[in-house]
Protein backbone atom coordinates (compact mmCIF):
# COMPACT_ATOMS: atom_id res chain seq x y z
CA UNK A 1 0.00 0.00 0.00
CA UNK A 2 1.20 3.30 -0.38
CA UNK A 3 0.25 6.12 0.89
CA UNK A 4 0.37 9.73 1.84
CA UNK A 5 1.69 11.55 5.06
CA UNK A 6 1.04 15.16 6.07
CA UNK A 7 3.26 16.38 9.13
CA UNK A 8 6.93 14.85 10.32
CA UNK A 9 6.62 16.31 13.71
CA UNK A 10 6.91 14.75 16.98
CA UNK A 11 4.08 11.74 16.12
CA UNK A 12 4.43 12.12 12.32
CA UNK A 13 8.12 10.89 11.78
CA UNK A 14 7.98 8.25 14.18
CA UNK A 15 5.02 6.84 12.74
CA UNK A 16 6.30 7.46 8.87
CA UNK A 17 9.15 4.93 10.10
CA UNK A 18 6.80 2.77 11.63
CA UNK A 19 4.72 2.25 8.45
CA UNK A 20 7.43 2.12 6.22
CA UNK A 21 9.25 -0.60 8.70
CA UNK A 22 5.88 -2.79 7.93
CA UNK A 23 6.49 -2.49 3.89
CA UNK A 24 3.80 0.64 3.15
CA UNK A 25 5.39 2.93 0.64
CA UNK A 26 5.18 6.69 2.30
CA UNK A 27 5.19 9.71 0.09
CA UNK A 28 5.09 12.44 2.89
CA UNK A 29 5.36 16.49 3.76
CA UNK A 30 6.21 18.49 6.33
CA UNK A 31 6.29 22.91 6.02
CA UNK A 32 9.58 22.18 8.11
CA UNK A 33 12.69 21.70 5.44
CA UNK A 34 14.77 20.24 8.56
CA UNK A 35 11.70 17.63 8.93
CA UNK A 36 11.42 16.76 5.39
CA UNK A 37 15.45 16.18 4.74
CA UNK A 38 15.56 13.91 8.55
CA UNK A 39 12.62 12.08 6.96
CA UNK A 40 14.24 11.73 3.32
CA UNK A 41 17.73 11.04 5.16
CA UNK A 42 15.54 7.68 6.73
CA UNK A 43 14.24 6.30 3.39
CA UNK A 44 10.84 8.08 3.31
CA UNK A 45 9.38 9.67 -0.16
CA UNK A 46 8.90 13.36 0.93
CA UNK A 47 7.40 15.79 -1.64
CA UNK A 48 7.41 20.08 -1.72
CA UNK A 49 4.13 20.48 -1.16
CA UNK A 50 0.72 18.71 -0.22
CA UNK A 51 -0.38 19.14 -3.67
CA UNK A 52 2.73 17.07 -4.81
CA UNK A 53 1.78 13.81 -2.27
CA UNK A 54 -1.08 13.94 -3.79
CA UNK A 55 -0.15 13.96 -7.33
CA UNK A 56 2.49 10.70 -6.52
CA UNK A 57 -0.20 8.96 -5.04
CA UNK A 58 -2.09 6.03 -6.63
CA UNK A 59 -6.20 5.45 -6.93
CA UNK A 60 -7.39 5.37 -4.10
CA UNK A 61 -5.50 7.92 -2.85
CA UNK A 62 -5.20 7.37 1.00
CA UNK A 63 -3.23 10.21 3.07
CA UNK A 64 -3.23 10.23 6.54
CA UNK A 65 -2.84 14.01 8.15
CA UNK A 66 -0.86 13.88 11.39
CA UNK A 67 -0.50 17.96 12.36
CA UNK A 68 -1.58 19.82 15.28
CA UNK A 69 -5.23 20.81 16.60
CA UNK A 70 -6.97 23.81 15.18
CA UNK A 71 -5.65 25.96 12.48
CA UNK A 72 -3.21 23.47 11.41
CA UNK A 73 -5.66 20.34 10.84
CA UNK A 74 -7.86 22.83 9.66
CA UNK A 75 -5.86 24.05 6.66
CA UNK A 76 -4.33 20.74 5.40
CA UNK A 77 -7.70 19.10 5.45
CA UNK A 78 -9.50 21.87 3.66
CA UNK A 79 -6.70 21.87 0.87
CA UNK A 80 -7.24 17.67 0.97
CA UNK A 81 -11.05 18.34 0.45
CA UNK A 82 -9.39 19.93 -2.93
CA UNK A 83 -7.20 18.16 -3.88
CA UNK A 84 -9.07 14.77 -3.70
CA UNK A 85 -11.83 13.31 -5.23
CA UNK A 86 -14.74 10.40 -4.89
CA UNK A 87 -13.40 7.34 -3.53
CA UNK A 88 -10.38 8.87 -1.75
CA UNK A 89 -9.42 8.66 1.64
CA UNK A 90 -8.65 11.06 4.26
CA UNK A 91 -7.46 10.04 7.89
CA UNK A 92 -7.03 12.76 10.82
CA UNK A 93 -5.00 11.39 13.15
CA UNK A 94 -4.61 13.41 15.48
CA UNK A 95 -6.36 15.06 18.23
CA UNK A 96 -9.63 16.66 17.03
CA UNK A 97 -12.52 17.86 19.04
CA UNK A 98 -15.00 15.30 17.76
CA UNK A 99 -17.32 18.52 16.98
CA UNK A 100 -15.18 19.32 14.75
CA UNK A 101 -14.40 15.96 13.51
CA UNK A 102 -18.05 15.95 12.27
CA UNK A 103 -17.89 18.80 10.23
CA UNK A 104 -15.37 17.83 8.54
CA UNK A 105 -17.04 14.10 8.00
CA UNK A 106 -19.54 15.92 6.29
CA UNK A 107 -17.71 18.28 4.42
CA UNK A 108 -15.69 15.36 2.96
CA UNK A 109 -18.55 13.47 2.28
CA UNK A 110 -20.34 16.51 0.25
CA UNK A 111 -17.57 15.64 -2.25
CA UNK A 112 -17.45 12.15 -2.07
CA UNK A 113 -14.32 11.61 -0.34
CA UNK A 114 -14.45 9.15 3.13
CA UNK A 115 -13.15 10.39 5.74
CA UNK A 116 -11.90 8.38 9.24
CA UNK A 117 -11.05 9.76 12.28
CA UNK A 118 -8.10 7.78 14.32
CA UNK A 119 -7.40 8.96 17.70
CA UNK A 120 -4.04 7.80 18.25
CA UNK A 121 -1.81 7.04 21.73
CA UNK A 122 0.99 5.52 22.72
CA UNK A 123 3.41 8.55 22.65
CA UNK A 124 6.09 9.17 20.52
CA UNK A 125 7.20 5.51 21.38
CA UNK A 126 4.20 3.76 20.69
CA UNK A 127 3.98 5.78 17.20
CA UNK A 128 7.44 4.23 16.00
CA UNK A 129 6.90 0.54 17.91
CA UNK A 130 3.08 0.23 17.85
CA UNK A 131 0.45 2.67 18.65
CA UNK A 132 -3.08 2.67 19.78
CA UNK A 133 -5.83 3.08 17.23
CA UNK A 134 -9.34 3.95 17.68
CA UNK A 135 -10.96 4.60 14.59
CA UNK A 136 -14.67 6.20 13.20
CA UNK A 137 -16.09 6.43 10.27
CA UNK A 138 -17.80 4.58 7.41
CA UNK A 139 -16.69 0.92 7.63
CA UNK A 140 -16.39 0.64 4.22
CA UNK A 141 -13.13 3.03 4.47
CA UNK A 142 -12.24 1.53 7.41
CA UNK A 143 -12.23 -2.22 5.77
CA UNK A 144 -9.92 -0.62 3.27
CA UNK A 145 -7.24 0.78 5.68
CA UNK A 146 -7.42 -2.10 8.46
CA UNK A 147 -4.30 -3.61 7.29
CA UNK A 148 -2.48 -0.05 7.80
CA UNK A 149 -4.55 0.39 11.49
CA UNK A 150 -3.19 -3.30 12.66
CA UNK A 151 0.55 -2.86 11.11
CA UNK A 152 1.42 0.24 13.12
CA UNK A 153 -0.50 -0.69 16.31
CA UNK A 154 0.49 -2.91 18.55
CA UNK A 155 -1.43 -6.63 19.11
CA UNK A 156 -5.09 -5.90 19.88
CA UNK A 157 -4.48 -2.25 20.05
CA UNK A 158 -6.68 -1.21 17.13
CA UNK A 159 -10.18 -0.87 17.05
CA UNK A 160 -12.97 0.37 15.08
CA UNK A 161 -15.28 2.23 17.67
CA UNK A 162 -18.28 2.87 15.27
CA UNK A 163 -19.31 6.17 12.83
CA UNK A 164 -17.57 9.39 12.01
CA UNK A 165 -16.48 11.34 15.46
CA UNK A 166 -16.41 8.29 17.70
CA UNK A 167 -12.42 7.89 17.15
CA UNK A 168 -11.96 10.89 18.43
CA UNK A 169 -14.61 11.02 21.12
CA UNK A 170 -13.43 8.50 22.46
CA UNK A 171 -9.24 9.49 22.44
CA UNK A 172 -11.11 12.63 24.23
CA UNK A 173 -12.40 10.55 26.80
CA UNK A 174 -8.92 8.47 26.85
CA UNK A 175 -7.22 11.48 27.13
CA UNK A 176 -9.33 12.84 30.20
CA UNK A 177 -8.76 9.84 32.16
CA UNK A 178 -4.81 10.02 31.69
CA UNK A 179 -4.78 13.56 33.12
CA UNK A 180 -6.54 11.98 35.96
CA UNK A 181 -4.17 9.04 36.49
CA UNK A 182 -1.31 11.73 36.24
CA UNK A 183 -2.40 13.95 38.68
CA UNK A 184 -2.59 11.07 41.06
CA UNK A 185 0.58 10.03 40.93
CA UNK A 186 2.17 13.40 40.86
CA UNK A 187 -0.24 14.40 44.14
CA UNK A 188 1.34 11.05 45.60
CA UNK A 189 4.69 12.01 45.04
CA UNK A 190 4.14 15.34 46.34
CA UNK A 191 3.23 13.74 49.60
CA UNK A 192 6.59 11.38 49.37
CA UNK A 193 8.40 14.70 48.58
CA UNK A 194 7.06 16.48 51.88
CA UNK A 195 7.01 13.78 54.23
CA UNK A 196 9.89 13.44 57.02
CA UNK A 197 11.72 10.42 55.15
CA UNK A 198 14.56 10.69 52.84
CA UNK A 199 13.12 8.72 49.86
CA UNK A 200 14.36 7.63 46.32
CA UNK A 201 11.70 8.47 44.19
CA UNK A 202 12.96 6.64 41.32
CA UNK A 203 13.21 3.27 43.43
CA UNK A 204 9.57 4.03 45.13
CA UNK A 205 8.24 4.13 41.64
CA UNK A 206 10.16 1.25 40.84
CA UNK A 207 8.70 -1.21 43.42
CA UNK A 208 5.36 0.12 42.98
CA UNK A 209 5.51 -0.84 38.92
CA UNK A 210 6.41 -4.70 40.01
CA UNK A 211 3.33 -6.07 41.01
CA UNK A 212 1.40 -3.65 43.01
CA UNK A 213 -2.13 -2.43 41.85
CA UNK A 214 -0.81 1.21 40.33
CA UNK A 215 1.44 -0.81 38.09
CA UNK A 216 1.55 1.20 34.81
CA UNK A 217 3.37 2.43 31.50
CA UNK A 218 2.99 5.87 33.45
CA UNK A 219 4.74 4.36 36.72
CA UNK A 220 7.22 3.46 34.30
CA UNK A 221 7.42 6.46 33.17
CA UNK A 222 7.52 8.17 36.57
CA UNK A 223 11.12 6.15 37.40
CA UNK A 224 12.51 7.03 34.04
CA UNK A 225 11.85 10.99 35.00
CA UNK A 226 13.44 10.53 38.19
CA UNK A 227 16.56 8.73 37.22
CA UNK A 228 17.32 11.72 34.84
CA UNK A 229 16.69 14.10 37.60
CA UNK A 230 16.19 12.48 41.15
CA UNK A 231 13.89 15.25 42.34
CA UNK A 232 13.02 16.94 38.76
CA UNK A 233 14.62 20.06 40.25
CA UNK A 234 15.82 21.49 36.81
CA UNK A 235 12.45 21.49 35.42
CA UNK A 236 9.56 23.89 36.90
CA UNK A 237 6.13 22.43 37.76
CA UNK A 238 4.28 24.02 35.10
CA UNK A 239 1.78 21.92 33.50
CA UNK A 240 0.53 22.89 30.20
CA UNK A 241 -2.49 21.35 28.32
CA UNK A 242 -2.86 20.58 24.70
CA UNK A 243 -6.84 20.66 25.10
CA UNK A 244 -7.98 17.20 25.09
CA UNK A 245 -8.57 17.31 28.76
CA UNK A 246 -11.08 20.43 28.60
CA UNK A 247 -12.94 19.15 25.90
CA UNK A 248 -13.54 16.27 28.24
CA UNK A 249 -15.08 18.43 31.02
CA UNK A 250 -16.62 20.69 28.74
CA UNK A 251 -18.51 17.57 27.12
CA UNK A 252 -19.21 16.18 30.21
CA UNK A 253 -20.67 19.15 31.06
CA UNK A 254 -23.17 18.90 28.31
CA UNK A 255 -24.01 15.15 28.55
CA UNK A 256 -24.61 15.67 32.56
CA UNK A 257 -21.88 13.01 33.73
CA UNK A 258 -19.84 13.67 36.95
CA UNK A 259 -16.36 13.97 36.37
CA UNK A 260 -14.76 15.41 39.18
CA UNK A 261 -10.99 13.84 38.85
CA UNK A 262 -10.63 14.54 35.42
CA UNK A 263 -12.19 17.95 35.72
CA UNK A 264 -10.12 18.64 39.08
CA UNK A 265 -6.49 17.60 37.01
CA UNK A 266 -7.09 19.89 34.66
CA UNK A 267 -7.91 22.90 36.69
CA UNK A 268 -4.80 21.74 38.83
CA UNK A 269 -2.83 22.09 35.34
CA UNK A 270 -4.41 26.13 35.17
CA UNK A 271 -2.97 26.63 38.46
CA UNK A 272 0.66 25.12 37.73
CA UNK A 273 0.70 27.74 35.55
CA UNK A 274 0.44 30.06 38.21
CA UNK A 275 3.06 28.84 40.80
CA UNK A 276 5.47 26.36 40.43
CA UNK A 277 4.97 23.13 42.70
CA UNK A 278 6.34 20.07 42.83
CA UNK A 279 3.27 17.82 41.60
CA UNK A 280 3.29 20.11 38.79
CA UNK A 281 7.06 18.96 38.16
CA UNK A 282 5.94 15.00 37.89
CA UNK A 283 3.24 15.72 35.59
CA UNK A 284 5.43 17.99 33.43
CA UNK A 285 8.09 15.55 33.07
CA UNK A 286 5.57 12.16 32.65
CA UNK A 287 4.44 14.32 29.68
CA UNK A 288 8.06 15.16 28.35
CA UNK A 289 8.46 11.38 29.36
CA UNK A 290 5.74 9.61 27.05
CA UNK A 291 4.81 12.78 24.35
CA UNK A 292 8.38 14.56 24.06
CA UNK A 293 6.24 17.75 25.00
CA UNK A 294 8.61 20.75 26.23
CA UNK A 295 9.37 21.59 29.73
CA UNK A 296 10.42 24.81 31.55
CA UNK A 297 13.66 24.75 33.21
CA UNK A 298 14.25 25.89 36.51
CA UNK A 299 16.59 28.94 36.75
CA UNK A 300 19.97 28.26 38.11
Amino acid sequence: MTLGLIGLGKMGYPLALNMLRNGFTVVAFDIDDANRKRSADAGIVTSSSIQAVALHLPSPKIIWSMVPAGAATESVLAQLADLLGPGDIVIDGGNANYKDTLRRYQLFKEKNIRFLDCGTSGGISGALNGACTMIGGDRDAYDLCKPLFDAISVKDGSLYVGEAGSGHFTKMVHNGIEYGMMQSIAEGFELLHKSPFELDFEAVAKVWNHGSVVRSWLMELTQNAFSKDHDLSAIKGVMHSSGEGKWTVETALELGVPTPVIALSLLMRFRSQEEDTFAGKVVAALRNEFGGHAVERAEG
